[in-house]
């Protein structure tokens, strides 16, 4: 089955260019907003769009991203509503779409109901942040009967055997997490992110998305040198944060968008 985080990633290495994905909290500040800020992001820069589902123990996320959670919670934002959400994206756009989650949520709603659901609905990939390789087999395989990309992490402390194990199991792109922790903006970006990138390339082919921490242009463009995306999140989770009530939240977030993806539209390598 085609893919279109395979195609994306096709499109990029011909035009010499890096990707931007833009992570957002699905039902954040409101349902109905989310569908039009992916749109927006899409016009404004973003090449994928990653959806955080919504759940109660989110132990990777930091403070401003577990805000966003509780806010789409108390909004009663559950996996159903996202897949929702997803399938009113289809309806004006093909931009890829990521689910960023943890696997109560798919645990909860059945395996093979989620894949089936969103797969119709139009999700591409999946990453379950507390998933381990080792336990993933099923998992694998449900998704990719239906199309679905299995992505994995990997972290700065993960070392190259297990680096080699994680990319054995991974599909569309991998995670590259650029420092320990949760996430949330930093002022520095961690000083061994090439090195790292480096090591994961040399066991895999498979694109490397580096995130956690970016919220920058030059930052973004720094980490576009050596990886194949850059991922930014709490920096436009922050932007829904503070400016939800504002009837021109959507403009907003398309500016945020567009400052961050700059150096990308005129990096080429």
């Amino acid at each position: 089955m085609k893919n279109r985080i395979d195609a994306l990633f096709r499109t990029l290495a011909r035009e010499r260019r890096k990707g931007f994905v833009a992570y957002i909290t699905a039902g954040d500040p409101d349902p109905s907003l989310t569908a039009p800020i992916v749109i927006g992001l899409e016009r404004n820069g973003a090449d994928i769009v990653e959806l955080g589902v919504p759940f109660s123990d989110p132990l990777a996320d930091g403070v401003v991203n577990q805000r966003a959670a509780e806010r789409a919670l108390q909004r009663g934002v559950d996996m159903g509503m996202v897949l929702e959400i997803v399938a009113r994206v289809r309806k004006k756009s093909e931009i890829p779409l990521v689910l960023f989650t943890y696997l109560n949520p798919i645990f909860s709603y059945g395996f093979e109901k989620f894949a089936s659901d969103a797969a119709c609905a139009g999700v591409d990939g999946v990453l379950a942040l507390d998933l381990p390789p080792e336990e993933s087999a099923r998992y694998e395989r449900i998704l990719a009967a239906r199309g679905l990309h299995c992505i994995f992490i990997i972290a700065p402390t993960t070392p190259p055997a297990r680096a080699k194990l994680i990319a054995r199991h991974a599909h569309g792109f991998i995670y590259y997490v650029s420092r320990t922790g949760v996430t949330g903006e930093r002022r520095a970006l961690e000083s061994d992110i090439a090195r790292r990138v480096r090591m994961i390339k040399r066991v895999t082919a498979l694109p490397v998305a580096v995130g956690f921490g970016i919220s920058t242009p030059a930052q973004v463009e720094a980490v576009a040198k050596v990886a194949d995306a850059v991922v930014v999140g709490s920096a436009l989770v922050r932007e829904i944060e503070q400016h939800g009530a504002d009837r021109r939240l959507v403009e907003r977030i398309c500016r945020k968008a567009r400052r961050l993806s700059a150096p990308l539209r005129r990096e080429r390598r």
